[in-house]
C-alpha cells in the first residue's frame, strides 16, 4: 500500500515508522527542510514541499496513493490537504489529525475526511477507560460512515457475563470487533464466552449506543 503523510513532525514520523514496519510504501511531505531531509525515517521517501499546493501533490503522485494522512500541527492545513486528496486525486482513504477539539466538527466528509483523530479525545478516552466500568467510551469516529469506535468494560453483574458471543443479538448497526482480556486481544467468534472485566470494542452507530449499553446491563 502506498501512503502519503503530510507533516513530518513527531506524529508523522511515528506513523511512517509503523507503516514501514508493516511493509507499506511511505512518502513524507513537509516544507521544513530539517523534517523533509532524506533519511529522516529509515525506508521512507521524502518530499520538501507545501502539501497545500497542487504542484506538490502532483509531484507526490497522490493519485497513486491508497491512503493520505494529514498530520501537521495546523488544522487548516490538514483540512486543505484532506479536501484536495479526496476531490482532486480520489484517494480512497483520508485520515486527518485534529489538533484543537473546537475544530473537530469540521473534520467530516464535506472536507474529504474519512477518519478524524483527535489526540485530546483519545487521551481523555483512555483516562475514562481507566476509571469507568460499564460506561461507553468513544475512542474515535468514522465520519464517512457515521459510526463510532467505542469501548465498554463488562461489570461483574452484567447480564451477558457467562454467555457466548453467538447468543447475543446486538442492536442494529452494531458490530463487536474485538475483546480485550488482560494481555490478550481476541477476535470474537460465536463460541467465545463473555467474562467480567472484558473490554468489548464495538463499531456502532451513535444512535444505538444507548441500546447497546442497556443490553450489557449498564443503561
Amino acid at each position: 500500500m502506498r501512503v502519503a503523510i503530510a507533516g513530518a513532525g513527531k506524529v508523522g514520523r511515528a506513523i511512517a515508522r509503523e507503516l514501514i514496519g508493516n511493509g507499506h510504501e511511505v512518502l513524507l511531505i513537509d516544507r521544513d527542510p530539517a523534517l523533509a531531509r532524506p533519511g529522516v525515517v529509515d525506508g521512507a521517501d521524502t518530499l520538501l514541499a507545501d502539501a497545500c499546493e497542487i504542484a506538490a501533490l502532483d509531484e507526490a503522485r497522490l493519485s497513486e496513493c491508497q491512503v493520505v494522512v494529514a498530520t501537521t500541527g495546523d488544522d487548516k492545513v490538514n483540512l486543505v490537504v484532506s479536501l484536495l486528496a479526496k476531490t482532486e486525486y480520489g484517494v480512497p482513504r483520508v485520515v486527518a489529525r485534529v489538533n484543537h477539539p473546537k475544530n473537530e466538527w469540521m473534520f467530516d466528509e464535506a472536507w474529504g475526511v474519512d477518519v478524524a483523530v483527535s489526540t485530546p479525545r483519545i487521551l481523555s478516552a483512555l483516562v475514562e477507560e481507566a476509571v469507568t466500568v460499564g460506561d461507553i467510551v468513544r475512542l474515535f469516529s468514522f465520519r464517512q460512515g457515521d459510526a463510532d469506535l467505542v469501548e465498554i468494560t463488562l461489570a461483574a453483574d452484567s447480564p451477558v457475563v457467562g454467555q457466548r458471543v453467538g447468543d447475543q443479538n446486538w442492536p442494529p448497526d452494531t458490530a463487536l470487533v474485538a475483546i480485550v482480556r488482560g494481555p490478550r486481544v481476541i477476535t470474537p467468534s460465536a463460541d467465545d464466552p463473555l467474562d467480567a472485566g472484558d473490554e468489548l470494542i464495538f463499531v456502532a452507530a451513535p444512535d444505538q449506543e444507548t441500546a447497546l449499553q442497556r443490553q450489557l446491563g449498564h443503561g
